[in-house]
């Protein structure tokens, strides 16, 4: 690899790998990376749906698109790997190709739970990624983008917008700071606007809460209503609610399935609040109810602060 250039390779060039491609573009086209190199920044991507590298590349997207017989070759000439695959593909995938990554190469992933992976990969591939491996090796620093879509595919990439969204590192002591510090300024310069630093036990317990059980309450709200109708009868609140619930149902039981013990946790947590909260109300005890959600309001507010 140059050091006059510097090159971002995209594995999976989906909604959320083309989301990135973009982002990378605009932000070279911005001149909001020239702290990675005085040249061109490159954007490479591999998919196994070739029209997809097609249409990024007659869009200007990338620079250029490699299919799966050329994953290695593309690998070898990235400074940054950026893997858009779910989850278990994810790591997989790494662990397949850990010795076809460039030497000091930055190695990252946006799957939306950690723990078991993380554990299998430092075990299966720690002669490139465990304790003992060398200075130049990759450094893999897992990852967490907070956004999306309800679409999937390249062709909805566009509508992805990283500005202002929080970003999740999930760090390991593997990790070589300064390496760190030079993903969070790409991170922050894709558009990126909080960046939380964070272990894979609480990356996935909070996940649980904040992304994983509001699909499921979302889908649970859909999956009770009597009919497809009742949305004529709507003024927001249900349409606010069940925005999500129209889920990529693959991707959406594997995050649940790899998670399921912190998971249900939180949906136990759920169900005690919604117990109390139909308790209140078929007893009649409005003075109570009227407290609660009063501090379920002042709750919401303080979290406002963090957002």
């Amino acid at each position: 690899m140059s050091a006059d250039k510097f090159t971002a390779g995209i594995v999976g060039l989906g909604l959320m790998g083309g989301a990135f491609a973009r982002a990378f573009r605009n932000a070279e086209e911005c001149g909001k990376l020239g702290f990675l190199t005085s040249g061109h920044v490159q954007i490479y991507a591999c998919d196994k749906n070739t029209d997809f590298l097609k249409a990024a590349q007659i869009e200007n997207v990338i620079d250029k698109g490699f299919d799966m017989d050329h994953v290695p070759e593309m690998l070898s000439e990235c400074n940054l790997v950026i893997v858009c695959l779910y989850p278990a593909l994810a790591f997989e995938f790494i662990e397949k190709y850990r010795r076809n990554f460039a030497k000091g190469a930055i190695v990252t992933d946006i799957a939306g739970v950690k723990g078991e992976y993380l554990k299998n990969l430092r075990k299966n591939a720690s002669d490139v990624f465990g304790p003992d491996s060398s200075p130049d090796s990759p450094d893999f620093i897992s990852g967490h983008p907070m956004c999306g879509r309800e679409t999937e595919g390249y062709a909805f990439s566009a509508n992805v917008n990283f500005a202002g969204r929080h970003y999740i590192l999930v760090l390991e002591k593997e990790n070589r700071r300064e390496n760190v510090e030079k993903l969070r300024k790409i991170i922050s310069a894709l558009g990126f606007s909080h960046i939380v630093e964070t272990d894979p036990l609480t990356h996935d317990n909070k996940i649980a809460f904040t992304s994983q059980l509001c699909h499921v309450i979302a889908s649970a709200l859909v999956d009770s209503a009597e009919d497809e109708k009742v949305t004529a009868f709507g003024g927001g609140s249900f349409e606010d609610l069940t925005r999500i619930a129209m889920i990529n149902a693959p991707l959406w039981t594997e995050l649940f399935a790899s998670n399921k013990d912190l998971l249900l946790n939180q949906i136990d947590n759920f169900e005690k609040s919604l117990l109390k909260m139909r308790k209140l109300i078929e007893d009649g005890n409005n003075q109570e109810l009227c407290n609660l959600l009063s501090s379920v309001r002042e709750k919401r507010l303080c979290m406002r602060k963090t957002e």
